[in-house]
């Protein structure tokens, strides 16, 4: 696991879906919107780069035979194609979202530990 550095000056505030709509509908003024109808926004920055950069170091000094990465980020192409062609097996989890093609071809297998996601399990 990996944590990057919070974004703190883009951080914002986004009105919820149901906020939004109703606004939409004026079945709620702009005045009468509360905390509730606000959902904090921040981002985190460097975390791909340091997954990339362990992805890498593991490769290069062979470190394990298998990386299961938990991500769907089509970011992670070049570590997973480096890791592959350094010789190890590279599972991708994407916990049910989806994966671009260029991603997809660079990984062993698609496997998921969320239960819910379960019957998508396959080893290409």
């Amino acid at each position: 696991m990996r944590y990057g550095k919070l974004a703190e000056a883009q951080a914002h505030f986004n009105l919820t879906e149901r906020a939004f709509r109703k606004l939409c509908n004026r079945t709620l003024k702009f005045d009468d919107i509360t905390e509730k109808d606000c959902v904090l926004n921040v981002d985190q920055k460097g975390v791909d780069m340091k997954i990339g950069l362990d992805i890498a170091s593991l490769a290069y000094k062979h470190q394990v035979n298998q990386i299961v990465l938990i991500s769907g980020d089509s970011n992670f192409v070049l570590a997973a194609k480096l890791a592959r062609r350094e010789g190890m097996d590279f599972i991708l989890d994407p916990l049910g979202a989806p994966i671009k093609p260029d991603l997809f071809e660079h990984i062993d297998g698609l496997n998921t530990c969320d239960s819910k996601y379960r019957n998508t399990t396959f080893k290409k």
